[in-house]
């Protein structure tokens, strides 16, 4: 019995550091099916969403969704500490001299109080291996604490790295994000040009989160500051801005929007892999003939040089049904929404709501109008109109 109980904890122990090493230290991904950590994440996701999707209030689901991400990371904390405190009790009590045997629980709280390094004295080891086996410990203790004190801040280091980008798609591409407002808004302001520097940018983004939802995966299950926005959100408008690019949008080399394109597939593809989902049968239309017909309105309305020709539709259809399905899979897995490619009639951004909202867009959207040579009589006279406006009565 003795041998059995010293054989489970060993092998509990290896378990359980090996898991932390590559949690916290190991900076490539573990292909390895049978690990604790995606055991460990593929149940406890399963069961919170399961209550989360129960709740009948939208912002009270999307509130206790967002709890998941931190406090599953406080319980992976946990469990480590626990099972490690229990295995090394459970050495302590198979390595004590007969003459000086006390209860397995007695030496679990001694495995604590060594864990923790509080050194009450009151329960002390007698035999030389469960002295050393104390000292082994200690130092197992202290440096798993330091680990997670330096591994928390990296975490959320690379979490605001992923959202400061997440949250410039609000101007750029409206709330929820989507393809047809981030090209309309480029072309309205002659800057279709830059759409190639923001396409080089998300490439880079899309590499970094990458690395690092590949390397911590839980980086995946942590929620942006608004309902409608996150980082799947972010992905998908920008794969699709590519895509339309590719298809047909004159005037913007292809070169770059293959490149963000491929990347962002790189990542959905990873991703999938990773969280184990399907692609899943897409009976959803992002894209139909109306909103088809809306989309090349609104280019039109924007000056947007269109010549995607009238298989436009089916060559945009078939590029889409390369990653839409494996978006779907992972929007279904993490509960994340999925945007349109074209924004719903009325929509407004964030950033024009709140006091004097309106009166904000009114403003940019007439003083970004003006020629870029000088504030001319015709321009001058809509900031005339438009600062009666703001003036208090």
């Amino acid at each position: 019995m003795t041998f059995l109980i010293a054989a489970l904890a060993a092998i509990v122990l290896v378990v359980i550091l090996q898991d932390a090493f590559e949690v916290i230290l190991l900076p490539r991904r573990v292909t390895r099916r049978w690990r604790l950590m995606r055991i460990y994440y593929r149940w406890t996701w399963r069961a919170w969403s399961s209550v989360a999707q129960r709740i009948g209030r939208k912002s009270r689901r999307e509130h206790v969704i967002s709890l998941y991400g931190p406090l599953s990371m406080v319980l992976l904390f946990a469990i480590w500490a626990g099972s490690l405190i229990v295995a090394f009790g459970m050495l302590e009590w198979a390595a004590q001299e007969p003459a000086a045997s006390s209860p397995l629980t007695e030496q679990i709280y001694m495995s604590g109080v060594t864990f923790f390094t509080l050194g009450y004295g009151d329960v002390v080891p007698h035999s030389g291996l469960a002295r050393g086996l104390s000292v082994l410990e200690a130092g197992t203790g202290i440096g798993l604490i330091a680990l997670v004190i330096g591994y928390l801040p990296v975490l959320y280091q690379l979490f605001s790295r992923r959202e400061a980008h997440v949250i410039q798609l609000d101007a750029r591409a409206g709330s929820p994000p989507t393809a047809t407002t981030m090209l309309c808004r480029h072309a309205e302001a002659g800057a279709l040009a830059k759409l190639d520097e923001l396409l080089r940018e998300w490439e880079v983004w899309a590499s970094e989160l990458l690395e690092s939802h590949l390397s911590y995966p839980m980086l995946a299950y942590y929620r942006s500051q608004h309902d409608n926005q996150s980082w799947l959100a972010a992905l998908t408008s920008v794969m699709d801005t590519s895509a339309l690019v590719l298809v047909g949008v004159e005037g913007l080399p292809p070169l770059q929007a293959r490149m963000t394109f491929m990347m962002g597939r790189l990542v959905v593809v990873e991703m999938a892999r990773w969280f184990e989902v399907e692609p899943s049968r897409y009976d959803g239309d992002r894209l139909p003939p109306d909103e088809f017909g809306r989309m090349e309105a609104s280019f039109v309305e924007a000056g947007l040089d269109w010549a995607g020709g009238p298989d436009a539709q089916t060559t945009m259809a078939t590029l889409r049904a390369t990653y839409e399905p494996l978006l779907d899979a992972l929007a279904r897995h993490l509960l994340l929404p999925v945007p349109k490619i074209v924004p719903d009639a009325g929509a407004s951004d964030h950033w024009e709501r709140g006091h004097r909202g309106l009166i904000a867009r009114r403003l940019v959207d007439e003083l970004s109008a003006r020629p870029s040579h000088g504030r001319t009589e015709r321009s001058g006279s809509a900031w005339r109109r438009l600062r009666q406006r703001t003036e208090p009565d």
